[in-house]
């Protein structure tokens, strides 16, 4: 290979490139793997010794100045297309723009705006409360003491040591803050987050999210909760659903039920049912007197009922999802059916 001869061919095929796939092709037939530089120097071992050293060399030399004329030239093609582009050159103010990607709501957020706009047209308020709750409020205040066989079922993740903290595994401590902050005769939902220890499953996770609603009036009855629960299910799903209402065992409410809703995706049963055709949708009941008490109301004079929502569940009716887990999965070939 003649150095000055391969430099100065280089040289004039650069110059001429227009773009930046011209420019790498010329680099690739002087500079890569099977190009004229690497064929020079796996050459020099067949050159007389006094030869190969000055041809190394050359060859070296050939190669930096090529890689330097390659370097330079693309930032000249940049810059002229920078200039192209703040010229307006060939720009036609006609065509569309391009299509911007948007983003939409989550079927959680969905279902709580939802809900939340539904409660308020009934007269009912807002409320939240924190997610790192204190037991009191968790438990103590809600009629389950610290040797009441029910915490065990609430597989509570603890934050210090004494367990006063926790992080809440239900929106009922909302309930007594409720009663705490307000004069009766009130009502308040409560949505929001909550955590359990929980084995995750098509129908189970450690993290989701209920809506806790509370209502404190004077002879509260069954039928006033009854009659709430159905004009909240006919506004969720607009339609009658196939429901049942069944005993059921809550510290924080006397009497308690049950409301289960028939699960949409099978007919003998699935893993999202466990096999029963129904799913448990809404516990609900009549206010306990020990939990007015402790939320400083007179159980004498008022009464009141209370229900929680498990909006992960109601998602999961509301728009036919089979597993709790693709909520909260962040894939986007799932959210953006929503």
């Amino acid at each position: 290979m003649n150095p000055e001869a391969t430099l100065e061919e280089a040289r004039d095929q650069i110059d001429s490139c227009a773009d930046h796939a011209a420019l790498k092709e010329v680099e690739r037939h002087y500079l890569g793997r099977k190009g004229v530089v690497a064929a020079a120097l796996a050459g020099i071992g067949a050159l007389p010794p006094e030869q190969r050293k000055q041809a190394g060399q050359g060859a070296n030399r050939v190669k930096q100045a090529i890689q330097e004329l390659v370097d330079a030239r693309a930032e000249v093609l940049d810059a002229a297309a920078l200039e192209s582009e703040r010229s307006g050159a060939g720009f036609d103010p006609s065509l569309p723009p391009a299509r911007l990607e948007t983003g939409s709501l989550h079927p959680i957020t969905q279902v709580t705006r939802e809900l939340e706009d539904l409660f308020l047209s009934m007269g009912y308020a807002v409320l939240d409360g924190p997610e790192v709750e204190l037991d009191h409020y968790n438990f103590e205040a809600l009629n389950i003491p610290k040797d009441h066989p029910a915490r065990d079922s609430h597989d509570t993740f603890f934050c210090d040591d004494d367990g006063g903290l926790v992080m809440r595994t239900h929106t009922s401590p909302v309930q007594v803050r409720a009663m705490e902050q307000l004069e009766p005769p009130f009502r308040v939902i409560a949505p929001g987050r909550c955590f359990r220890q929980e084995t995750t499953d098509a129908s189970h996770d450690h993290t989701f999210y209920q809506m806790e609603g509370m209502v404190v009036g004077r002879d509260i009855s069954v039928g006033h909760l009854i009659g709430a629960m159905r004009t909240l299910l006919r506004g969720i799903f607009e339609r009658d659903l196939d429901v049942r209402l069944r005993p059921g065992y809550f510290p924080f409410v006397e009497p308690g039920f049950e409301l289960d809703a028939r699960c949409p995706f099978c007919e003998d049963g699935c893993s999202v049912c466990k096999r029963t055709t129904w799913i448990e949708l809404l516990p609900c009941g009549l206010v306990h007197p020990n939990v007015l008490s402790a939320g400083g109301i007179d159980p004498e004079k008022w009464s009141g009922f209370a229900f929680g929502l498990g909006l992960s569940r109601l998602a999961m009716l509301r728009y036919g999802i089979d597993d709790v887990r693709h909520l909260f999965g962040g894939d986007l070939r799932f959210l953006e059916q929503f």
